[in-house]
């Protein structure tokens, strides 16, 4: 299909809320403990998940098939759910939306070597040489454009829990990509998009409960809710947790991922401009660098 004005601000859509995500996380930083904050917006989320996404527990039928099916469920929504998310809102705590948006658009990088280790995917010459112009793109950021101190690297620990997100997104991605035998082929129920997202999201937030209830435990602030605060948990729940999602898999079926994929990197670009906008934080020469990088390295790697 071609790339029509529609399909194009499908694809536009999402980078910008997921940028916006990382804006309202870190502005919520200091009102709300991040695997709380996680485990609120997937709450929030499920309760917009309900009617949508009924049919896969309108029936006992339909309740046992996600009881069959709990432990590859679990898996996705422990990954998509509740350990993604929960790292990047732990990552905004020290470092900036600019720098996380730009550490996420590495994913591709991070793909290449699951595939490699995980799933037996050959990885290309092409491919290689994308990754190491990506992963240039990442060490300018965490060393903060300066290469010279790259032998006393010291990058913040919301840089470093931010890889980790985008490690866990990419064992995600390939678990959609080649899913569990109850979850493929004539096996998977009879699911649309929105009752998919429902059964992680039921997993998930189990997950994200007990996380969120552990950091309680630990000494966490609970946070006082206001008009504002609550305007920011609608916000992430319903843009990049539910919109987002179902404009993104639109566009992906009309153009496929690799052309998707180029969309995608628009989250650090948008990210820059709100924080600018929003945070007083402009972005650097570096960030621009960087970013060229990381676009090059997933153009020279979807070459044939």
């Amino acid at each position: 299909m071609a790339l029509t004005p529609r399909v194009a601000a499908l694809l536009t859509l999402p980078p910008l809320l997921w940028a916006c995500n990382a804006l309202v996380g870190r502005l919520l930083a200091p009102l709300v403990p991040p695997l709380t904050l996680n485990a609120l917006r997937w709450a929030g989320a499920l309760l917009l998940l309900l009617p949508l996404g009924w049919g896969a527990i309108a029936t006992p039928a339909r309740r046992a098939e996600l009881r069959q099916r709990w432990r590859p469920l679990a898996l996705l929504g422990l990954l998509g759910v509740g350990s993604y998310n929960s790292l990047q809102y732990l990552a905004l705590q020290t470092s900036t939306p600019i720098n996380v948006t730009l550490i996420a658009a590495s994913t591709p990088l991070w793909m290449l070597l699951v595939g490699l280790l995980f799933f037996g995917e050959r990885v290309r010459a092409a491919q290689a040489v994308g990754a190491l112009l990506s992963m240039a793109g990442v060490l300018l950021v965490l060393v903060r454009g300066e290469f010279a101190g790259l032998t006393a690297l010291r990058p913040v620990p919301g840089d470093l829990w931010m890889l980790l997100a985008s490690l866990a997104w990419a064992i995600y991605s390939w678990l959609l990509a080649r899913p569990h035998a109850l979850l493929a082929g004539q096996q998977r129920p009879d699911w649309n998009w929105a009752e998919f997202l429902l059964a992680q999201t039921l997993f998930g937030l189990v997950i994200a409960s007990a996380a969120a209830g552990t950091e309680q435990a630990l000494g966490g602030s609970w946070p006082v809710f206001s008009p504002t605060l609550l305007a920011a948990l609608a916000f992430v729940a319903i843009g990049p947790s539910v919109l987002a999602y179902r404009c993104w898999g639109l566009g992906v079926a009309a153009v496929g991922p690799a052309v998707a994929g180029f969309f995608g990197n628009l989250s650090p670009l948008f990210a820059a401009l709100l924080s600018a906008l929003w945070l007083g934080q402009p972005p650097q020469p570096y960030h621009a660098v960087a970013f060229l990088l990381i676009v090059a390295g997933i153009a020279a790697s979807n070459r044939r």
